[in-house]
């Protein structure tokens, strides 16, 4: 049997949508690029999770702002603060430059993005700032070239995620190089029960750097730092 799903990946200057399900497999092309996502393996919420977001962005709390894009907030003035700091490297490993955040970081206001931090984001450390109290959690990523041409960045080692590059396509990945200034980490997962179309990548973290342009023999290192509030 064969079912037709929509989902939105944010590329750097549009969304992309509908693709095809096809059993354990997920194709979909944009641009002559083919994706396949073999093997796929989501990791559900936690039951009381799942229980609080029934009714999604119709109840106005859910992780949904509406039908297709994902409610987000600035973490001024709340429980959260997120840190970027990116390391880039040419192909011979040679320092380039660091560069860091320098605008407040945004989130989904949501029991996924706590799920996102107590989860995935191995073992935390208890730090005091200004008097303050948080739970700091660090990750580190370095996206492929192909993660970094459709701007997806899923935290999940579960989903096994297969980039097929054809004509043109191919050539400019391997030769052009490309402006970024906005990195996230995605959280992959199938949404229809809560009625928002089946697999999707959603960013639950998010900041703003100064823009980068990357040739494609370069590599970059994301180290994220994220602080939470304790007793909030």
């Amino acid at each position: 049997m064969i079912a037709l799903f929509h989902a939105q990946l944010e590329l750097p200057n549009k969304k992309i949508s509908k693709f095809l399900y096809l059993r354990a497999s997920l194709i979909f092309y944009v641009k002559k690029f083919t994706i396949a996502l073999l093997s796929a393996i989501f990791v559900a919420l936690i039951a009381g999770s799942v229980q609080s977001i029934t009714a999604d962005h119709e109840s106005g709390k859910g992780i949904f702002k509406n039908e297709s894009e994902v409610k987000l907030v600035t973490t001024q003035n709340t429980n959260y603060q997120v840190y970027l700091q990116a390391v880039l490297r040419n192909g011979d490993g040679q320092l380039i430059n660091v560069t860091e955040n320098t605008k407040t970081g945004a989130y989904i206001p949501h029991e996924i993005s706590n799920y996102t931090f107590d989860t995935l984001m191995g073992k935390k450390e208890i730090v005091t700032i200004d008097g303050v109290k948080y739970e700091k959690a660090q990750y580190t990523f370095s996206p492929t070239l192909e993660q970094r041409w459709m701007g997806m960045y899923p935290i999940f080692e579960q989903i096994i995620i297969k980039y097929i590059m054809e004509g043109d396509a191919l050539a400019q990945m391997n030769k052009q190089t490309k402006d970024y200034s906005l990195w996230k980490i995605h959280y992959c997962a199938d949404f229809a029960n809560i009625g928002h179309d089946g697999l999707q990548c959603i960013p639950v973290f998010q900041v703003l750097v100064p823009t980068i342009t990357l040739e494609p023999s370069d590599v970059i290192t994301y180290h994220w730092t994220i602080l939470r509030e304790l007793g909030v």
